[in-house]
């Protein structure tokens, strides 16, 4: 078996997941990896492999038109030919040689052994030609030309030249995923100095984020197995979910609704910045993902987290101002994760994005009217889109004037609140180290 064959069958079968079976990418590998046996090193190919492939696919598909006779090729040829030219275009550790004998193995495998001369003569081909390859012209075409050199499609460029201006289109579509995970003290039962005693016993290498309890980790392999992770002293979740929590601030003894909350970390975060006191209603659609949430607040040991099955965009008068605060971290296209996530920019559409947005403006209307006299509401996304976002809720507060704006807290380090308007907007590129996120404090009048 050639070297590193192993390595390209997981990645394979993770871009076949994603772009045959719709699966997401992060799932997919995380399955694949967990039951593959690879060593360490074969991990971190297997991913690098799977993920660089599936970020720069419009780019590999463009060079791999110009070398093929029939474009319009098997799915399942044309996912061999991605990987292989993943390799041979974007790689500079891997031989070139290493990838066209790999990609011809994995072809047989795969049941296409007629095919296998095919691929080998098309990647050999582009090892010929790759110093010939035309691209298109910035000058001719301006968002073509950058659709193919970022690998987005052309309608999300032209929104994101809409929005943002193409300085900074361009620097969040540059952006690349973090090194690091994120991980935070389960409050109930570790301080900062505690989790730095627990993470100063680990082999991982780590640092203190600028978030507040927020650490940076590295070199962690199986995180999800390990010890302290399954007996509920930390949890894995992103500097930008923390600060939704931040921004909701809840106080001891609340009564707190999530709204759309699986897998369940922000509902777990709440519940422990409220000392295990009070309530968090914690609400989900699907009872499966519900599950979830009664998971993550058991392995914490959190009682005061309560998972219940209910779709949140229908109003409930019964439940009309009882709620202290409410989160509504809002389904949303996800483009803010770009970076982490190298599938998630395919699967959106414009007309996705009218759907979603319709979606959040049914949950706000219908949410809004739970939060207590003086009580407060947060809405969030991980979203960089302003229809989902700023032109969301400036619609919102036209429609509530009983609501208005409120600045964040200031847990919520300053150099990203420098960048509050209608809401804080965290942008892949400008804020180094956190993904694309919004995050609007709303507080509902006394009378």
């Amino acid at each position: 078996m050639p070297e590193g064959l192993a390595a390209r069958r997981v990645a394979l079968a993770v871009i076949r997941d994603v772009t045959e079976n719709g699966a997401y990418a992060s799932l997919s590998l995380d399955e694949h990896l967990t039951k593959s046996g690879l060593s360490p090193a074969d991990r971190r190919l297997a991913s690098r492999l799977a993920y660089d492939t599936l970020e720069q696919q419009l780019k590999l598909d463009w060079a791999l038109d110009q070398i093929m006779a029939r474009p319009d090729t098997d799915i399942k040829l044309r996912n061999v030919l991605r990987l292989g030219a993943c390799q041979i275009l974007l790689e500079d550790r891997i031989p070139e040689s290493a990838a066209t004998n790999t990609a011809v193995h994995l072809c047989r495998e795969i049941g296409m052994d007629g095919l296998a001369g095919v691929c080998n003569g098309i990647l050999r081909n582009l090892v010929r030609r790759k110093e010939e390859l035309v691209w298109p012209d910035p000058a001719q075409d301006p968002v073509k030309a950058r659709s193919i050199a970022y690998s987005v499609p052309e309608w999300l460029v032209r929104r994101l030249d809409q929005d943002w201006g193409v300085e900074t289109a361009n620097a969040i579509m540059a952006c690349h995923a973090q090194e690091s995970i994120t991980v935070r003290p389960n409050l109930t039962r570790l301080d900062d100095a505690g989790f730095e005693a627990l993470l100063n016993k680990k082999v991982w290498e780590h640092d203190k984020a600028e978030v507040p309890y927020a650490y940076h980790i590295r070199n962690m392999a199986d995180i999800g197995q390990d010890g302290d992770f399954l007996g509920g002293l930390f949890s894995i979740q992103g500097e930008s979910s923390m600060m939704a929590c931040l921004a909701l601030a809840p106080k001891r003894g609340s009564q707190v609704l999530d709204a759309c909350a699986a897998p369940g970390g922000k509902a777990c975060f709440l519940a422990e910045m409220m000392g295990g006191s009070g309530r968090v209603q914690a609400w989900e659609l699907h009872d499966h993902r519900t599950k979830l949430i009664a998971a993550q607040a058991k392995r914490l040991g959190l009682e005061n987290v309560r998972p219940i099955t209910r779709d949140a965009s229908v109003p409930r008068p019964e439940l009309d101002a009882t709620m202290d605060a409410v989160l509504l971290d809002a389904p949303c296209t996800g483009l803010g994760t770009m970076a982490d996530k190298p599938d998630v920019k395919y699967r959106v559409t414009e007309e996705s994005c009218r759907e979603l947005a319709e979606l959040q403006r049914k949950l706000l209307d219908a949410l809004c009217m739970t939060v207590k006299p003086g009580g407060v509401m947060v809405y969030s996304t991980c979203s960089i889109m302003k229809a989902e976002n700023q032109d969301q809720i400036a619609a919102f507060l036209e429609r509530h004037p009983e609501f208005r704006l409120e600045p964040l807290p200031d847990t919520i380090p300053e150099r990203f609140r420098a960048h509050e308007d209608v809401g804080l907007q965290l942008l892949p590129g400008r804020d180094a180290g956190v993904s694309g996120f919004y995050i609007a404090r709303l507080r509902r009048a006394r009378s």
